[in-house]
Formats: structure tokens, sequence, C-alpha cells
């Protein structure tokens, strides 16, 4: 097990040797990822991976993707999609054009949960989906729009269970135990890098996603992420957060009111 030391230690060589910021992570995600990676890569001891990590570079961008990915399903939660589907899509389309931002999108699974509601709210064509992660592999994951086929039958449970209109089955093609969804979606979806702890504001969005990110992140570290989805959004534009995350006691909190009791705040100031 890595103790309190240690991770300090690799927080600051990773900082020194790569440039990169781990500082702002919740410590005990972040050891317990840590740990996981010492014991499947099989390294003997905490002092043999920190050299690895130091000295190779190849290791230290599997360690940044082992470390940073996240799990994430189609629809999930639901009644999160249904009050999107119901109440906030209605408002969003009155709008010429439609930009939405999916940060911390992992393997994408949610973007083309969004592009599915989308499409049968007749939006599609007048929206464009920005998908970011820290994570290359996953974005190269998201970016073909495969899944496992075994995840297909909870993913079509969540759909029904949001109000979804047709077969789910029209969204995909199913080939050796993928499910490869439609081009027709991903046509609207642009897919790239980008770091929430160090990178800025790179357009002006009607609605932000960020579901079970901020829950990796220390309180200041939380608080620079949401002032870039404040400086990210448009007037009456919308912020989604995670189940267990909030704008609460942030500085922003008075800009914002809270769409039901759901994780969606509409920007009013």
């Amino acid at each position: 097990m890595v103790n309190d030391r240690q991770l300090e230690v690799l927080i600051n060589d990773v900082y020194e040797y790569h440039g990169f910021d781990f500082g702002g992570y919740s410590r005990a995600s972040l050891k317990r990822r840590v740990d996981r990676l010492i014991q499947l890569d099989g390294f003997p001891d905490f002092a043999v991976f920190l050299s690895k990590v130091r000295s190779d570079a190849a290791y230290f961008k599997h360690m940044v993707e082992e470390i940073t990915v996240n799990v994430t399903e189609m629809f999930r939660d639901p009644h999160f999609y249904k009050i999107l589907r119901e109440e906030i899509l209605p408002i969003l389309a009155t709008k010429p054009f439609i930009r939405f931002w999916h940060a911390g999108c992992a393997t994408g699974e949610e973007v083309y949960s969004m592009a599915i509601l989308l499409k049968e709210a007749n939006l599609l064509h007048k929206s464009l989906l920005y998908a970011t992660d820290i994570n290359p592999l996953v974005l190269d994951t998201a970016k073909k729009g495969i899944f496992q086929l075994r995840m297909i039958k909870s993913y079509s449970e969540n759909y029904m269970a949001m109000g979804g209109k047709n077969d789910f089955s029209q969204y995909y093609t199913a080939n050796y135990g993928l499910a490869k969804f439609s081009e027709d979606l991903s046509e609207k979806m642009v897919f790239s890098l980008h770091n929430l702890v160090s990178d800025g504001s790179f357009n002006e969005f009607d609605i932000i996603l960020c579901r079970n990110v901020l829950i990796y992140f220390d309180k200041d570290l939380q608080e620079r992420a949401l002032q870039l989805f404040d400086d990210s959004l448009s007037k009456l534009g919308y912020l989604a957060l995670g189940t267990k995350e909030t704008i609460k006691f942030s500085s922003m909190q008075d800009r914002y009111e809270q769409i039901h009791k759901e994780k969606i705040w509409k920007k009013i100031k």
C-alpha cells in the first residue's frame, strides 16, 4: 500500500518530470488507483514504480491513462435524461444552433446518449457536441463509437426508462460481440484532449455536462473547474453535474438556479 508521504513524492515528481499536475486530485481516490496500478503491473515496491514513472515517458502515459479512466454508461440515471428530454431540450430548441460540452467524456457513452436524444427531438442537425477528456486512450474508444455488445441490454433498459421513442437497436450495428453506433450520430461530435486542471475555455456553450468527474478533485480544483465552466457557459445556459456533485458553497452559486432536484443548474446572471 502506498503511504501518504510516498503519494506526495509521486505527485511532486510527476509535476517536476512531466509537467502534469495531480496536486488537486482527491488523495483517497488517487491512492486507490496508484495501489491498483502497482499491483496490476507487478512492481515489487513503490521505489521501482516511481523510477519507471520518472524515466519512461511511455509508461508515464500509461499511468495517466489508467489513473484517469472513469466508469460510464449510456443513459446513466435515466431520470436525468428524462428531464433533459422533456424540459431542457425544448428550451434549447429555440436557438438557431446548440453547442454541447461533455467534459471528462471518458469512452463516450454519454455523448452518444445525448446524440440519440437530439436525433429523436429533431435537433441533431443544428447541434454540435464537443467531447473532451484528459485520457487519449478513452478518447480513441469514444471516436470509434464501438462498445461491448454485452452492455447493450442495460443501455437499452436505461433508454426505455428515460422514455426512448424507438427500438434502441436501430442506432447500432451488432457484429462479433461489438455494437457500432451509427455515423449519423458521431458526425456531429468533436473529440479532443482537454485538461480541466490546466487548460482554459475554448468556446461558449449552451449546456455543459461534467458528471462524476469532480468527485475525484479536491475542493480547490473543483472550484477551478467550476469557474472554467462558468466562463464557458452562455447566459441562460445549463450546467449538469453528477449525483454527488454540487455548485452549492462555490463562489458561483448565486449566479445559478437549480432545476428541480436534479443536478442541473441554469445560469441566470
